[in-house]
């Protein structure tokens, strides 16, 4: 049983912001060298392509839809 519904967008934000993590981590420990400047680039590429997943998975999700407008979670129905 699910306790929450998947959110494809959160997921893709929290991997590129842990890459971003791991590749300073491995800086600061020697293991290579990161440029100050490539969290840049990739945060931002990073949060750009999650809210295009989020959006997507929002449209197909909207389509999926019972016609009924019925809801398993409380408060989201429309009709009362």
């Amino acid at each position: 049983m699910l306790r929450h519904e998947f959110q494809p967008g959160k997921l893709v934000a929290g991997a590129v912001l842990t890459l971003v993590a791991v590749l300073y981590a491995g800086d600061a420990d020697g293991a290579w060298e990161t440029p100050w400047f490539v969290a840049i680039p990739l945060v931002a590429g990073g949060l750009c392509l999650a809210g295009a997943v989020a959006f997507a998975t929002g449209r197909v999700r909207r389509r999926r839809r019972p016609a009924g407008g019925t809801s398993d979670r409380p408060g989201q129905d429309p009709a009362g």
